[in-house]
């Protein structure tokens, strides 16, 4: 490990093994943020709608979200709050990612749990930035969870 990362706390954020899910119900915005995620070099999974990916979440749970609001069968809104509502995906990073932009659907988004909120078209850059933003929170997150686990553990032996 590098000794200056070590020293000042970090550690690098490999994006390879973190697993990140689209939903959106067009193709070629699916196809751009995958072309866009590619820098990151990892795997990602796309979904149509918010029933898809309700399903695709409990099978195995991605590591972040980047979530259409309008979509048929179920709304990113209705999505997002029930992967929040749910104690075992409610820490998984809900980007929203739509071409609404009025306040009232920002204010929605953060009430329905949303982490983050982007604007179609979305800049390259931007979504690269932010998603390594919060794949960052959610590594030091289990991090935090595995090192609370080890002392919970230690504790129990009386010592």
């Amino acid at each position: 490990m590098d000794t200056q990362s070590e020293a000042s706390g970090e550690s690098a954020l490999d994006t390879r093994s973190a697993r990140v899910l689209l939903v959106d119900d067009n193709e070629q915005n699916l196809e751009l943020l995958q072309a866009y995620l590619d820098d990151l070099g990892c795997p990602v999974e796309m979904c149509r709608d918010g029933i898809e990916a309700l399903a695709a979440i409990e099978s195995r749970p991605p590591d972040l979200i980047l979530l259409d609001i309008m979509m048929p069968r179920m709304s990113g809104f209705q999505l997002c709050e029930k992967i929040k509502a749910d104690s075992a995906t409610a820490d998984i990073p809900v980007i929203m990612v739509t071409a609404l932009n009025e306040v009232g659907d920002v204010e929605r988004a953060v009430e329905a749990g949303a982490d983050d909120f982007l604007t179609k078209p979305v800049n390259r850059l931007e979504l690269l930035t932010r998603v390594r933003s919060l794949l960052r929170v959610r590594q030091l997150k289990n991090q935090l969870d595995q090192a609370m686990d080890e002392v919970r553990r230690l504790g129990g032996r009386g010592g």
